[in-house]
C-alpha cells in the first residue's frame, strides 16, 4: 500500500478529508476520483479495496469523505445532494491543480448519482463508473420513508441508516427532487461502465436497466452475481477494481510499458527526467531508483541496494548450498547487508582526504541445531560465495558505444 493523507476546501469553505491511493513503484498514468455511498465515509472497506486495486494497475485514486462524514469538516445535517456533487467538484480542482485532472469518476449507491452529475462539469473526465447506483437520488427517500412524514412537518428528524443516527433535514429532500439523473445522464458524452448486483436489496437492479438505457454508448454493464449492495465480501470488492482497471483502459490514454529487450545479462533503461529506471535481468523487471533525499521518487532499490543486495542473497545461497550437502540441520539462513564508504586505513593516497574504499557490513543469522563448529565453519564459506569474491577481487569493465 502507497498512500497520502491529503486535504482540501470545498466551495463552503469547509476542510475535507481524504487519501490518494498511489501506484508503489511509479507514477499513476491517469488519476481517479471516488464517490462513496450515501451515510458512508472514505474508511468504507469496498471504497478502500477497489482504490487499492486500481492503484496495483497504475492508477491514482482520490477517496475522501463528503462534508459533515468521517473526517471532513461540516454537519451532516447541513449537506445535501448538490453538495455531495459540489465536494466532488472541489476534489477535481485539487487533483487538477496538485497532481494532475481525473479522468474517471467512480460512484457507489448514492455517489454514482452524485458522480454522473459532476462528470458534466468535469472535462477532463472520459469515463464513469457506478456500483449499486439508484437511476435517480429521490431513490434515497426509501431509506427514509419511515421518517418522511416528520421531516415534511418539523423539517428536521433523526433518521437510522445502516444502524447508525443521522440528522435529515427538509431541505435535503427538496434537493434530491430537483435532480433527475435518467434525464441529465443522455446528454453525458462519457463511456459507462454499470456495476450492480441482482441480490442488491437496497437498490434494485432495475436501477441499472434505467440507468443503462439512458446513457449512450460506449457503455457496459457488469452484473455483481451474489454480492450485495454495500460489497461486504472483500471478494466482492477487489473484483469490482480489477474490472474497473481493466476496462477504462480501452477509454483512457495509458502509456504502453516499454518492452526492455537485451542479447545481454542486464539491461537498464533511464529517459531523460529523474532516476527512475526500468530494469531487466534475465526474464524478470524491477525498477531502480534513488532516495528521495537523493532527487528520486524511491520507487526502487538503489544501486548501492542491489549490489549489496547481490551479496546477501548469495552470501544465504552459498551457505544453504553448503549445508545441504553435509545434510547439517540449517533450517533457516538470513543475511543482512549494509554499504557504505569510509577513509581507507592504508592506501596508496591516504595523504588525500578523498581516498575511500567501499566496506560491505555482513551479519548472518543461521537457524537450526548448529554445533560451534558448523556455525564457525558456515562462516568461513560465506566469505567464498561467488558475488563476494567479485567484490574482493580487482574487477575490470570494458565499456563498447553501440550505435542506434
Amino acid at each position: 500500500m502507497n498512500y497520502k493523507k491529503i486535504s482540501f476546501t470545498n466551495s463552503d469553505g469547509l476542510e475535507l478529508s481524504g487519501y490518494l491511493e498511489l501506484p508503489l513503484n511509479t507514477h499513476p498514468h491517469s488519476y481517479v476520483l471516488f464517490a462513496h455511498c450515501f451515510t458512508c465515509n472514505k474508511n468504507f472497506f469496498a471504497v478502500k479495496n477497489i482504490a487499492r486495486a486500481l492503484s496495483a494497475k497504475g492508477y491514482g485514486v482520490l477517496r475522501f469523505d463528503f462534508s459533515g462524514l468521517g473526517e471532513s469538516d461540516g454537519e451532516f445535517a447541513n449537506t445535501t445532494f448538490s453538495g455531495n456533487v459540489e465536494d466532488l467538484l472541489a476534489a477535481a480542482d485539487f487533483l487538477a491543480s496538485e497532481y494532475a485532472a481525473p479522468e474517471m469518476l467512480i460512484g457507489h449507491s448514492l455517489g454514482g448519482a452524485a458522480a454522473i452529475f459532476a462528470a458534466n462539469k468535469l472535462p477532463s473526465v472520459k469515463s464513469v463508473v457506478t456500483i449499486g447506483a439508484p437511476s435517480s437520488p429521490v431513490h434515497v427517500k426509501h431509506l427514509l420513508r419511515s421518517n418522511l412524514d416528520e421531516i415534511e412537518k418539523n423539517g428536521v428528524a433523526e433518521v437510522n441508516v445502516g444502524g447508525r443516527n443521522f440528522t435529515i433535514k427538509k431541505n435535503f429532500l427538496e434537493d434530491i427532487n430537483t435532480h433527475d439523473l435518467s434525464h441529465f445522464a443522455r446528454d453525458l458524452k462519457k463511456a459507462f461502465l454499470i456495476m450492480h448486483s441482482p441480490q442488491d436489496t437496497v437498490v434494485n437492479i432495475s436501477n441499472a436497466e434505467t440507468l443503462y438505457k439512458s446513457v449512450k454508448h460506449p457503455k457496459s454493464f457488469l452484473s455483481l452475481d451474489g454480492a450485495d449492495h454495500l460489497l461486504t465480501n472483500n471478494e466482492d470488492s477487489k473484483y469490482a477494481g480489477d474490472v474497473i482497471a481493466s476496462w477504462a483502459s480501452r477509454y483512457l490514454e495509458i502509456p504502453e510499458d516499454k518492452e526492455l529487450k537485451t542479447d545481454h545479462q542486464v539491461v537498464a533503461n533511464l529517459g531523460k527526467e529523474g532516476f527512475t529506471t526500468q530494469m531487466r535481468a534475465g526474464r524478470h523487471y524491477f525498477t531502480a531508483d534513488e532516495p528521495k533525499s537523493f532527487g528520486g521518487e524511491d520507487f526502487g532499490p538503489s544501486p548501492y541496494q542491489l549490489l549489496s543486495a547481490g551479496l546477501a542473497s548469495c552470501t544465504s545461497m552459498t551457505i544453504q548450498m553448503y549445508a545441504r550437502r553435509k545434510k547439517w540441520p540449517l533450517v533457516n539462513v538470513e543475511t543482512h547487508v549494509d554499504h557504505k564508504k569510509t577513509h581507507a586505513e592504508d592506501c596508496e593516497n591516504c595523504e588525500r582526504n578523498t581516498a575511500k574504499i567501499d566496506i560491505f557490513e555482513r551479519e548472518i543469522v543461521l537457524e537450526g541445531n548448529l554445533d560451534e563448529q558448523q556455525q564457525q565453519k558456515l562462516l568461513e564459506i560465506a566469505d567464498k560465495c561467488p558475488v563476494h569474491r567479485s567484490l574482493s577481487n580487482k574487477v575490470n569493465i570494458t565499456t563498447h558505444l553501440r550505435k542506434i
